[in-house]
């Protein structure tokens, strides 16, 4: 198959963690992990951009050996080591009494994912709560203007402004680099607006049905398996 266009190569890979680089357990898949690295030897940056917290993020990053900034917490976050402090684009706490007021009427659990001890700019319910309920009760309350936006692993609570795409073009920025530039690979709702924004897209197998809708490529293989072919088209 075609991974990417002919006569085309990525200046940078923006790269989804969880249920991406992941195995069918959600357990790190090593062998894109060692496929990031290749593209890393090759002079094309890792932007890892995730829902996920920047700590998290770091750690992996650090373990993976990438170079491009990271985009955490759907774009809420956007942080490189070099830059010292991280560019904060939204106020968690808002959306943290969002949820309270949901638990108080929905009787969900207010604390949500175990993560929530680290978010910066959003609030995160487990991935089991009634999303359509909690969408309903957003809606008609003061919090009108948040989005909830349902992945594999949470129910984000998130201010309007904030999405992949609006983080990574921070990033990118910085970079001096253009989002058609740019190969996205992701699974899940929160990559949609990443899709829409760079050059070229690859989701992978097992990704969300909205997803592959819109990607350029829907990969025949699973989660992280679809690395190593993916990276030996790039480097090819």
């Amino acid at each position: 198959m075609q991974w990417i266009p002919e006569g085309w190569r990525p200046r940078a890979i923006a790269v989804d963690i969880d249920g991406t680089i992941t195995d069918s357990n959600k357990k790190i898949h090593l062998g894109a992990i060692e496929a990031l690295r290749r593209l890393e030897d090759a002079g094309i940056p890792i932007i890892l951009t995730t829902g996920n917290i920047r700590s998290i993020t770091y750690g992996l990053w650090r373990f993976i050996g990438a170079s491009g900034p990271m985009v955490c917490e759907n774009g809420g976050v956007v942080w490189h080591p070099k830059w010292g402090e991280p560019i904060v684009r939204a106020d968690g706490e808002r959306a943290k009494r969002a949820a309270e007021q949901i638990a108080s009427n929905l009787g969900v659990d207010a604390k949500g994912i175990t993560t929530n001890a680290w978010r910066e700019s959003e609030w995160c319910l487990f991935p089991n709560e009634d999303v359509d309920a909690i969408r309903d009760f957003i809606n008609n309350s003061e919090f009108s203007d948040l989005e909830v936006v349902k992945t594999g692993f949470a129910i984000h609570l998130m201010e309007p402004h904030l999405s992949k795409a609006e983080g990574l073009a921070v990033a990118l920025e910085k970079m001096g680099l253009k989002p058609s530039e740019i190969l996205a690979v992701g699974d899940a709702p929160n990559d949609i607006s990443l899709f829409e924004f760079v050059g070229h897209s690859v989701a992978v197998g097992g990704c969300f049905e909205e997803l592959a809708a819109i990607a350029n490529v829907v990969s025949p293989l699973q989660r992280g398996d679809t690395f190593i072919p993916l990276v030996d088209a790039i480097l090819n």
